[in-house]
């Protein structure tokens, strides 16, 4: 048994840490800050900052904090879009809610 030890006790820890590392993040995960996410696609016009103002009542970052977060969830390079493109954006999700009612009704 010492012997396995020795020979592989490199790679046992390093499984035991992977494993142990996936758990927490799994759990971590599951414990998500209640948001959601809804997709929008981009009219003309439309900047980064201009969409963090107009749904700024329907989430809980900053602007530069929602800007960074749909550029790195969407793969957008240095904050362009352009018309058309469907980007997922965070929402509270109490707000989802409301927002369906919004669009239903404007409809």
């Amino acid at each position: 048994m010492k012997k396995l030890w020795n020979q592989y006790s490199y790679a046992i820890i390093l499984f035991v840490l992977s494993f142990l590392s996936a758990f927490i993040l799994i759990f971590q995960l599951g414990e998500s800050e209640n948001n959601s996410y809804i997709k929008i696609t981009v009219n003309e016009g439309d900047t980064l900052w201009q969409i963090a103002e107009d749904f700024s009542d329907k989430h809980n970052l900053s602007a530069d904090e929602f800007v960074t977060w749909v550029e790195r969830n969407n793969g957008i390079a240095s904050g362009r879009i352009y018309p058309g493109d469907e980007l997922v954006i965070p929402v509270v999700e109490q707000h989802e809610a409301n927002l369906h009612t919004e669009l239903a009704s404007s409809q």
